[in-house]
């Protein structure tokens, strides 16, 4: 980090703490200190400064020296997108590979009842410009349509539609195969806001039965990732969303052995969720 100062959300999601936004509501709840006191939203930072969060110390890095490492997971239906649920339902975080003085940040979210491609990184600079709105990355989904589909209903949810939160459109759509009531179709949009794909159908009346993303901008959904499986993107890879994001290409650090062993345990165990466990029998 220079001399210059940075915004303490930024840096705090350089380290790999959560996005922006998360970080964000953290100072806003007093989780974080600058100096010994209690930060506010608009404060910054330089080198010198001492900064906590949670009362522990964070270290404070350039960008250049933050490892960006991107993982692309196949989520299955019935997965929460969050870290921690109080009713003990599994979510993506339980499947991801551990890692040590960093976290793991999703690239937007995916609701319970849908599955397929999610991108989790270390570097919240990269997660942020990726999900920002101005990016305009595409996001394309395999949709399966209960109903019968009409021309005018598809003309019109390309041209946009208003719903709730506003207009909303598919910059393509194309039919994909099925029978009867039950159609698929591939779908693209350049947002990612709450339900917006399942929404944009009920707006012509229709209802989705099954939905899956199979590509966020240039990265396919493929066979390298089987339901509830991880893999690390390729240098390529992560240099295209680098590229999408406006950063400059970095080099995905080399696994270290420990970090082999022990990415290649978390990629063979299922670990249980505590409140699925069954209690033991009394005796």
């Amino acid at each position: 980090m220079s001399t210059t100062t940075e915004k303490l959300q930024k840096v705090l999601a350089r380290a790999g703490l959560g996005s922006r936004r998360e970080m964000e509501a953290a100072i806003a709840d007093g989780r974080v200190k600058v100096n010994g006191q209690v930060a506010t939203l608009g404060d910054r930072v330089e080198t010198r400064d001492r900064v906590a969060f949670d009362d522990r110390a964070v270290t404070l890095r350039a960008a250049e020296e933050v490892p960006r490492r991107v993982i692309m997971y196949n989520k299955p239906e019935g997965e929460l997108c969050t870290r921690k649920d109080p009713e003990g339902r599994r979510t993506v975080f339980d499947r991801l590979p551990r890692l040590k003085g960093e976290r793991w940040i999703a690239i937007g979210r995916l609701d319970i009842n849908t599955s397929g491609l999610l991108l989790f990184t270390t570097d919240g600079e990269l997660a942020n410009r990726l999900m920002h709105p101005s990016t305009q990355i595409e996001r394309e989904y395999a949709v399966r349509v209960m109903g019968e589909v009409q021309p005018d209903q598809v003309k019109a949810m390309v041209e946009g539609v208003m719903l709730d939160d506003g207009p909303a459109r598919f910059t393509d759509v194309q039919e994909f195969g099925g029978e009867g009531i039950n159609t698929w179709f591939h779908v693209v949009i350049m947002e990612g806001r709450n339900r917006e794909v399942r929404r944009l159908w009920e707006s012509q009346g229709l209802t989705v039965s099954r939905l899956k993303r199979v590509r966020y901008g240039n990265i396919f959904l493929d066979k390298r990732a089987r339901a509830s499986e991880w893999v690390e993107l390729s240098q390529e890879e992560v240099d295209d969303l680098a590229e999408m994001a406006g950063l400059a290409s970095r080099k995905v650090p080399e696994l270290t052995p420990d970090e082999k062993n022990r990415w290649s345990r978390d990629k063979h165990k299922r670990r249980p969720v505590q409140a699925m466990r069954k209690p033991k029998p009394r005796r």
